[in-house]
């Protein structure tokens, strides 16, 4: 009965060695399912969007500058104008008469300046007269400045005939302006696109605030005015070719330019945590588009800058990690303090490039300027190296260096993508 007993010891101490010397066996480690694409040589395009209103070049306002019934408008909406066109007119009645009032001062003032200058031009031949009889002793000296004080008397009341005349023609001229400006004229060439006032209303001329009776503006040059980000508007430059899109059209696109860029800053909730600081930017479209209308919502890409012949790896490719889990990482020197600290923990720009043997390598890269899909690297990689570009959360968290990385089948679990990506 013992030896059986001894036989079933045996056999299970044997089962647990076996056990044991399969377990600390060297395993194979574990692979890891990402998605691998190669880095290339191409052009890269630095675009910076933004949203904003279409709107005429030129705007302009047309008010009275005088107070009065608008008796006539010329245009309706949405008409075409030309520069120095009639709009319409103000009642010129009260200003008519107070032109031929000034008119008649003006008259009555020149009459009265003719006056004074036939009375001076006596009173200074009288005086010669006067003088030339003294120097022969046929005048006494009394009667010399008795015909000199007449004379500049004479002339004085002449100056002052002289300035009423002046200042009854500024009058008249004033008046004639003010009836001028009971007609309203086009100042630029355009079209109607607002209309305030209707005949019969009355409006008031102000020179502290304008009483609109229509709105022109130049649709043949159309514009788009949107903000950007103070980290966007250091790479702007009036000239930058730029492609806009209008929300109403959907499928097309219209070509422009940079034409304005602000030098001042809009800061919004100034002081709190949602202080956000843009500048307005304006694009010009290069032509006027037919169904383009000022107030059409539109989207606009600028190209800012283009580098050629470079290395390109998606966006998606580059990630951060610590610096101080690079292979290249250098320890701050001591004495510090919190400063050698931060440093410890400040992040580097790295890229996972996978080997002949398919082993994840971590390489720090140096970025340059990134498109929408691409990100230019200046160094760090070559062309046609072999880089993981995804999933966004292997790459960023769970991936290792000397990760064995296996790339998702054609149709499998992994997702439709199979192969490398050139």
């Amino acid at each position: 009965m013992k030896w059986w007993k001894a036989v079933i010891a045996g056999g299970l101490f044997l089962g647990a060695a076996a056990i044991t010397v399969g377990g600390l066996k060297d395993r194979p480690p574990p692979t890891v399912e990402a998605q691998v694409t190669k880095a290339r040589k191409g052009s890269i395009t630095r675009t910076i969007t933004g949203a904003g209103k279409v709107q005429a070049a030129t705007t302009v306002k047309i008010s009275s500058s005088l107070s009065g019934d608008l008796t006539e408008l010329l245009v309706k909406e949405g008409e075409r104008v030309s520069k120095g066109q009639v709009l319409g007119r103000v009642d010129r009645k009260r200003y008519e008469a107070t032109v031929k009032q000034m008119l008649a001062a003006q008259n009555a003032a020149r009459s009265d300046a003719q006056v004074t200058q036939v009375e001076a031009d006596r009173t200074a031949a009288e005086f010669a007269r006067v003088e030339e009889l003294g120097k022969k002793g046929l005048a006494s000296a009394a009667e010399v400045d008795q015909a000199r004080a007449a004379r500049d008397s004479a002339m004085g009341r002449l100056v002052a005939a002289q300035q009423r005349l002046a200042q009854a023609s500024a009058v008249y001229e004033e008046a004639q302006n003010n009836l001028a400006k009971t007609t309203l004229l086009s100042p630029i060439d355009g079209n109607v696109i607002e209309l305030s006032r209707e005949v019969g209303e009355r409006v008031r001329g102000s020179d502290l605030s304008e009483d609109v009776v229509m709105t022109i503006a130049a649709l043949n040059l159309m514009e788009v005015k949107f903000e950007v980000g103070e980290h966007e508007v250091v790479h702007l430059k009036p000239g930058q070719p730029a492609e806009i899109s209008v929300d109403a059209l959907e499928g097309e696109s219209y070509q422009g330019s940079v034409v304005e860029i602000a030098q001042k800053a809009l800061i919004k909730n100034p002081g709190t945590e949602a202080e956000v600081t843009s500048f307005p930017v304006t694009v010009a479209l290069n032509t006027r588009p037919a169904r383009v209308l000022p107030g059409m919502s539109a989207e606009v890409r600028i190209s800012a800058e283009t580098h050629d012949d470079t290395v390109l790896v998606p966006i998606q490719s580059v990630t951060v990690r610590p610096e101080r889990s690079l292979p290249d990482y250098k320890p701050p020197v001591e004495g510090g303090g919190l400063t050698a600290a931060r440093r410890a923990e400040t992040l580097a720009k790295v890229v996972f490039v996978v080997d002949k043997d398919n082993k994840a390598q971590l390489r720090r890269v140096r970025t340059g300027i990134a498109s929408d899909t691409d990100l230019e690297i200046l160094e760090g990689l070559e062309p046609d190296e072999r880089v993981v570009e995804g999933p966004y959360r292997t790459l960023s968290k769970e991936l290792k260096p000397g990760d064995t990385v296996r790339e998702p089948q054609q149709g499998g679990p992994g997702g439709g993508r199979g192969g490398q990506k050139s």
